[in-house]
């Protein structure tokens, strides 16, 4: 159940907006052999004036931050990684253009169905 933002500091029309989340919502799909029902992905545009470009970085910068139950393996994120520098490659965004940010909070700090997702079965491995 990862829960993603994705934000730029551009204006993009609706095809390459969906493009994006697509492109996430895939590398996570593979990387973390997620469910095919489990897409929890927020795109945010932000003004310049609100999202000034790091240095070194063009107007195509993006910022994804994931987060996600803890468990996976290095190489899971790796893949991850990977996956969303790729297929972003492919809608025109460098890889010296993304950064990726992930969260992995304990289980007791989510909260799902009014319970610690610690005390609950998500139905899917977090071990990959």
């Amino acid at each position: 159940m990862p829960i993603v933002k994705i934000e730029v500091c551009r204006p993009r029309p609706p095809e390459q907006v969906r493009a994006l989340i697509d492109a996430v919502y895939q590398a996570q799909l593979i990387a973390f052999k997620l469910p095919e029902d489990d897409k929890q992905i927020r795109y945010v545009e932000h003004t310049p004036e609100h999202f000034p470009v790091p240095p070194g970085k063009t107007e195509n910068y993006t910022f994804v931050e994931f987060q996600v139950f803890p468990g996976r393996s290095l190489e899971a994120k790796r893949q991850l990684y990977a996956g969303v520098v790729s297929r972003f490659g492919a809608l025109g965004i460098q890889p010296s253009d993304i950064t990726i940010v992930l969260h992995e909070p304990a289980l007791e700090n989510w909260g799902i169905r009014g319970l610690p997702a610690s005390e609950v079965d998500l139905g899917f491995n977090l071990k990959v």
